[in-house]
């Protein structure tokens, strides 16, 4: 399954994106999912991320439960 997304970028950032796609010799629809699924990864190996979003997870999970009684 895919979703669709329209994606707003300064001229310089995608015209760039553009040349760098039209190097590797790829559509820029698969430049752009490499580019955000390392960025994904990075995240996920980011230790003060991962504090920051735990932090996120326990204020959701204190909402939730009050919105539950």
């Amino acid at each position: 399954m895919t979703k669709h997304i329209t994606l707003r970028l300064p001229d310089d950032l995608a015209a760039e994106a553009e040349a760098v796609a039209r190097a590797e010799g790829r559509s820029l629809n698969e430049t752009v999912k490499e580019a955000l699924a390392e960025a994904v990864e990075r995240k996920r190996r980011d230790p003060a991320f991962k504090k920051r979003l735990r932090k996120i997870i326990e204020q959701d999970r204190e909402l939730l439960e009050r919105l539950v009684q």
